[in-house]
């Protein structure tokens, strides 16, 4: 739900759920200030008790959302890792497989970045994940001649276990920026703060006092569910998943391959 709203939308929705909950705290507490004495001890523990569990939930959410984002991290840098350990391998291979398997793991690299840089479960992702298998169809069908042609060379051996770990790691990847906090939470974030924080109002409204303190803390949980949603879009957003392993394991193809083959 969260997930398909541009981050100025959602940046507006935060903000106006959330100031407008602290609005409508104030405006009720400031009626009701005639009744401070009859409603300022349950009212302060109710939004005491309330604030704490907003606490734990705000904790909770942010604490999924890191994880989430460091996984991604960490499967861009293994990524990079397997398809560079294949290209190295790559090159140890016997002509005509030699030369081909380099250029479809150029294009193989092409696609990883592309995949980076595209919209988890848009077109343009499916697509970069689409041409990903492809080409990863045809590394291993010359993977297999390689094998066949010299089944007792160590060299098609060994590039054929980094292929297939290089195989599974987009797999790992695809589900790593499909995997996002459930929505279920998020709401749940949402609401509660409003609650929280239109409670809170409503009490130092009755007291007659802290209004800029409320306002500042509606500014301070808006930033901080802005920020757990904005680690949740890895491709949107001020706080993205870098690329930059996989643009410089692509620059350095550019470069002659450092080994000849057989």
């Amino acid at each position: 739900m969260f997930f398909s709203l541009s981050s100025v939308l959602l940046a507006l929705m935060l903000f106006v759920a959330l100031f407008g909950a602290t609005a409508l705290g104030l405006w009720i507490g400031r009626s009701q200030r005639h009744r401070s004495n009859h409603l300022r001890e349950p009212f302060a523990a109710l939004q005491a008790a309330l604030l704490g569990l907003v606490g734990l939930l705000l904790a909770f959410g942010l604490a999924m959302a890191v994880d989430r984002y460091e996984h991604r991290r960490a499967a861009v840098v293994a990524d990079a890792n397997a398809i560079g350990t294949t290209y190295l391998r790559a090159q140890t291979l016997a002509e005509p497989s030699r030369t081909a398997s380099l250029a479809r793991l150029r294009a193989y690299t092409d696609t990883s970045i592309r995949l980076s840089r595209s919209v988890p479960a848009s077109d343009a992702a499916r697509r970069a994940g689409a041409d990903g298998q492809k080409l990863q169809r045809e590394l291993w069908a010359l993977a297999g001649r390689s094998l066949a042609a010299a089944p007792s060379d160590s060299a098609p051996r060994l590039y054929v276990e980094t292929l297939n770990e290089m195989i599974d790691m987009q797999t790992v990847r695809v589900a790593g920026l499909n995997n996002r906090v459930p929505s279920a939470v998020l709401v749940i974030e949402v609401v509660g703060a409003a609650i929280g924080l239109g409670l809170l109002a409503m009490y130092l409204a009755i007291l007659s006092r802290g209004v800029a303190a409320v306002v500042l803390a509606a500014v301070f949980v808006s930033v901080l569910l802005l920020i757990t949603f904005d680690l949740d879009r890895p491709t949107r957003g001020v706080v993205t998943v870098p690329d930059a392993p996989l643009v410089a394991l692509r620059a350095s193809m550019e470069l002659p391959p450092a080994a000849e083959g057989p």
